[in-house]
């Protein structure tokens, strides 16, 4: 889950990871990230949860540092989230830390980041027919199977990554009427041929 580097950009640690990882603080996270600024029981009606469970994740996301309050959308009463950081930085030591609880936090943060990106396709291809002809040419869906050594895969994440963020500078402002958020999905594992 490596991210491109950035000063928006949240390293997770140990113990960040901690107040990370439960399913409905990552979709929040994920909700607050990509939707904008929206209060517990916004988020609540969206996820299907209660405003109950909602704002109390919402309060240990805030507690580590993953969200703020967003007091310029508020009016009255109803405390508004937003996310403070634009991605995450997952650091795979993590994955081998001497402590039993950090290794299962961290491997329940990537099967949830693998479910959320299975999530988003399927959405996508249960949605797509709603969307003007010129998005439906420009997905993509592919896969490539290669014969390569640890060094020459990391070296091809790499170029992806640059790749991707040569475009972050080139995206266009939201009032265009023909943008949209493009979801991109990479993924790079050794298969096992048995």
């Amino acid at each position: 889950m490596n991210e491109p580097q950035d000063s928006h950009i949240r390293n997770l640690d140990a113990r960040s990871l901690r107040g990370l990882a439960h399913p409905l603080r990552m979709q929040l996270l994920y909700a607050l990230r990509f939707g904008g600024p929206a209060t517990a029981s916004q988020l609540a009606e969206k996820l299907g949860e209660s405003s109950g469970a909602t704002s109390y994740h919402l309060r240990q996301l805030a507690v580590h540092g993953f969200i703020e309050d967003a007091p310029e959308h508020g009016k009255g009463r109803e405390r508004w989230w937003k996310a403070v950081h634009k991605g995450l930085r997952f650091d795979d030591a993590l994955l081998t830390d001497t402590s039993p609880d950090v290794r299962g936090a961290a491997e329940m943060v990537l099967h949830e980041v693998a479910t959320t990106q299975t999530r988003d396709l399927s959405t996508w291809l249960g949605n797509r027919q709603r969307w003007p002809e010129e998005w439906n040419r420009t997905w993509t869906m592919s896969s490539a199977t290669l014969r390569l050594t640890p060094e020459l895969t990391q070296e091809l994440v790499e170029k992806m990554h640059a790749l991707v963020d040569t475009y972050r500078d080139r995206a266009v402002g939201g009032d265009d009427a023909n943008t949209a958020q493009v979801r991109i999905h990479t993924h790079a594992f050794p298969l096992t041929t048995e």
